[in-house]
């Protein structure tokens, strides 16, 4: 059976060449910032003022050629100012890609796409079969570049501004209690909450290798000795109801069987004890979810990298990026015996935070 196909509507076609060329622009424009944040551009032309290529060859000891074409195209994106024969980086897009403390920094999510990008062959293969790549698959650099997403947050707003949101908590590990964090990655999270409460002790969890590497790293170049790293595959979390506090910063839905993960968290936790989650803010419904303008780049970074890794073994859950809103959330741990569930009022540009509770 055929059918007649519609003869394509000009107006429409002109539209979708320039969706499709805005795309391609900003994909190339996107290595150029990776680049630049590689050899330390960005950090050299903040608060420099108006520099020629030649300035900034001096500066960086780097080719001036190079450096003029890096910085006509960054100009002629609009991310460098220009002005006569002179390049100029603002205070503004300083902050967002110089200035690694900043919670406004961008940085940390530009750095991981050539690890991304370099996965795209493993990825046609996974759409034939139906398992994707895990965490580790992508090299111990992931490890690296991953810890960057979080790592403002966690030192400028977990333990100053989120942890005292969950009553009586900080009383308690200032006291000394349990803390069990769930997919702790390269231990940023754990770092601040050591360092903040020296009577508690911490415990991360992930089945990443390279993570588990870095988390080790990272805690003893802070020189704490108040917490302990473990694959769960190998040393599981206790199951005696002793924790006080359970976290999990945004890695449930990057999980091949979260619900595995849940029901180990409900028999860790004490009765009275809080479960911190982290995880993407999504809508209900793809319906819902459509119209927000971030909607494209997360189901993208899905593909890339959250499906895959929930993908990464057969029977995985394959939730991706926007798998959790907070009505899936709700019901997954309701259905594994927590009572108490409450949305925290933390900004965040991606991710929503709860409360839970036995």
């Amino acid at each position: 059976m055929t059918s007649e196909t519609a003869a394509p509507d000009p107006k429409k076609l002109t539209q979708k060449v320039v969706l499709l060329a805005t795309m391609m622009t900003g994909a190339h424009v996107a290595i150029m910032v990776v680049l630049g944040m590689r050899l330390g551009l960005y950090k050299a032309l903040a608060g420099a003022g108006p520099v020629t290529p030649e300035d900034l060859a001096r500066a960086t000891g780097l080719n001036e050629r190079w450096l003029r074409e890096w910085l006509r195209g960054q100009a002629a994106a609009g991310i460098i100012d220009y002005a006569e024969g002179a390049f100029e980086l603002s205070p503004e897009v300083a902050l967002l890609l110089a200035d690694e403390d900043q919670l406004s920094y961008l940085g940390g999510n530009f750095l991981p796409l050539p690890q991304r990008a370099a996965m795209v062959d493993r990825l046609m293969e996974a759409f034939r079969i139906g398992i994707g790549y895990s965490f580790d698959d992508r090299g111990a650099d992931a490890a690296v570049t991953t810890e960057g997403l979080f790592r403002n947050w966690y030192r400028q707003v977990l333990v100053p501004t989120a942890l005292p949101m969950l009553d009586g908590i900080v009383a308690r590990l200032t006291a000394g209690g349990l803390v069990a964090d769930v997919g702790c990655g390269s231990g940023l999270a754990l770092v601040e909450l050591a360092r903040a409460f020296p009577k508690s002790r911490f415990h991360g969890y992930d089945t990443s290798k390279h993570a588990l590497e870095r988390a080790a790293a990272n805690r003893d170049a802070a020189g704490l000795t108040n917490i302990d790293f473990h694959d769960p595959t190998a040393e599981p979390l206790p199951s005696d109801a002793s924790v006080d506090l359970v976290t999990t910063f945004d890695c449930l839905h990057d999980m091949t069987h979260p619900e595995i993960a849940v029901a180990a968290i409900r028999t860790a936790i004490k009765p009275d004890g809080f479960w911190l989650i982290a995880d993407i803010n999504g809508a209900p419904t793809f319906e819902e979810q459509i119209g927000n303008a971030t909607t494209p780049l997360l189901y993208a970074m899905s593909v890339l990298s959250c499906m895959s890794s929930s993908l990464s073994a057969p029977g995985g859950a394959g939730l991706g990026t926007l798998g959790l809103p907070e009505p899936a959330m709700r019901a997954l741990v309701e259905s594994h015996g927590f009572t108490r569930f409450r949305r925290l009022d933390l900004p965040h540009p991606i991710n929503a935070f709860y409360e839970v509770r036995p």
